[in-house]
């Protein structure tokens, strides 16, 4: 592997939407989309200008995916216990995080205008406050995620006094290093909003390897470390969070960073900066928020099932992280396209990187789906030997492979509307469909009609393709061309 800072980070150069002309106000108006490429543009050079970015953010995103299977596989020798306690924590973190994913995507929307306006400094003042916004608000989340640990745990469902003990030490190992993740992960979502995706798949690999070879020392304890099961693979990924942390501020101290930044740079606090983040962030923030209670909701009411169901439930929950990963690398790429078109007045062309970034990722969910039919029974006995936990992964694998298609289009279109600071809808659509739509069917599944943990994924299926029609829908009205996110990068 290449040294990861002898990347020059700069922007994505050399793309389609750099050799076309600025547009015009009026090119903002909303109206209906168009299919047709802007002049002297082919669908080649579009598709180009995607992977380019798609590509290092993918392996970067197979990289965690994979560390996060691997990890679950390991603990996973210690017994469906180890499973379940790990799983019972993975909804209260989120939730934590919520804040800071959400602030990083008002951060990404506007440096990626920025970027798209060919403004530097702006950029570069942009990503200081994005920063600093996101060390307040992690180290409040580390100390309150920290304290709230065991009611958090025993609130998800923990009864089993093993259960509650493990879950509680791997969730306040991973609040207490929680400052380092939020500081990585925004400094990837900047990096991302200007195109440069593959610094991140740098510093990101080193530390989903540092996790992996913790993991096998710390959860067993090999090589003279000591035997910390559950807790190991807690510290395990905390330690990978911190060299994650370290080595993307290292890269954002080079000068040859497009966000450069320097300790003799002013990092008082922008009112009006900090506005312009939160006035994306904020309704993304409630989408997550929304989303994480619905979730929460629907992991009870799976956790009411049995260790068995819900062991069962988080290997498949765990496998569908992977295939997220699709829809995820792809709404990277049209994240920053739509931003940056946006910045340069062409939504002609956010347009054409949102069509084919979708396309693109359809064809990887149909192949996903197919693969998902074929072998879902030798992937989920990677994580288990117990034949009852495979044989109903199975039946929810097939479930996975169903909403491949869905998912993938509702994650990407998701993304580019994102790009364009149109995070309101967004927010608006996760309330019904995740937070009312999803649990409420999974309670009556499980409670009324006792279909069991397949029933609750039916909840997930119905879910998804009711969001992906009406976030189409919403591309397609043209209504995202003119947001306040757009207006802000103006002034």
């Amino acid at each position: 592997m290449s040294n990861p800072f002898s990347t020059s980070g700069k922007p994505t150069a050399g793309t389609a939407l750099d050799r076309l002309p600025f547009g015009s106000d009026e090119d903002l108006a909303p109206g209906k989309i168009s299919r047709a490429l802007p002049g002297g543009v082919t669908g080649r050079a579009i598709y180009r200008d995607i992977f380019q970015i798609a590509m290092p953010a993918g392996v970067e995103l197979a990289l965690s995916s994979l560390v996060s299977m691997v990890d679950l596989i390991m603990v996973g020798s210690l017994g469906t216990g180890a499973i379940t306690a790990v799983g019972l924590t993975t909804q209260p973190k989120f939730m934590l995080m919520t804040m800071v994913m959400a602030m990083n995507v008002g951060a990404t929307a506007l440096v990626a205008q920025a970027r798209g306006a060919s403004n530097q400094e702006l950029a570069r003042s942009l990503a200081r406050q994005a920063l600093l916004l996101n060390l307040g608000l992690s180290l409040l989340l580390s100390v309150v995620g920290f304290l709230l640990s065991r009611p958090l745990v025993r609130f998800m469902g923990a009864s089993d006094p093993k259960i509650l003990a493990d879950a509680t030490a791997y969730l306040q190992i991973q609040m207490a290093s929680f400052v380092f993740f939020a500081i990585s992960s925004t400094a990837t979502a900047l990096l991302r909003g200007i195109g440069n995706s593959r610094t991140a798949m740098y510093y990101n690999s080193v530390a989903n390897l540092v996790n992996i070879v913790l993991n096998y020392l710390l959860i067993h304890g090999r090589a003279g470390f000591p035997r910390m099961e559950v807790a190991g693979a807690s510290l395990a990924t905390a330690i990978s969070q911190i060299a994650a942390c370290i080595l993307a501020i290292c890269f954002l101290l080079r000068r040859s960073c497009y966000l450069h930044i320097s300790v003799r740079d002013d990092f008082r606090p922008s009112r009006q900066q900090i506005s312009q983040i939160a006035a994306i962030g904020l309704p993304a923030a409630l989408e997550q928020f929304m989303m994480r209670i619905g979730t929460l909701i629907f992991s009870r009411a799976v956790a009411s099932l049995g260790t068995l169901e819900f062991a069962a439930h988080q290997i498949c929950m765990n496998i569908q992280s992977l295939t997220m990963m699709n829809g995820q690398v792809f709404s990277v790429s049209a994240t920053s396209l739509m931003g940056q078109s946006l910045g340069k007045k062409r939504p002609d062309m956010a347009q054409a990187y949102t069509t084919r970034c979708k396309r693109a990722g359809m064809t990887v969910a149909v192949s996903l789906g197919i693969l998902f039919i074929l072998f879902a029974a030798p992937l989920a006995g990677l994580y288990t030997d117990d034949a009852e936990c495979v044989r109903l992964c199975v039946r929810i694998l097939w479930i996975v492979a169903f909403i491949q298609p869905f998912q993938s289009s509702q994650f990407i279109i998701s993304g580019a509307l994102r790009g364009a600071g149109d995070t309101g809808f967004v927010a608006r659509l996760t309330f019904f469909t995740v937070m009312l739509l999803r649990p409420g069917l999974a309670l009556l599944a499980i409670r009324r009609f006792h279909l069991g943990l397949p029933g609750a994924w039916f909840a997930i299926t119905a879910d998804q393709i009711l969001r992906s029609i009406l976030i189409a829908y919403r591309y397609r009205s043209g209504k995202w061309k003119k947001t306040a996110a757009a207006r802000a990068v103006k002034k």
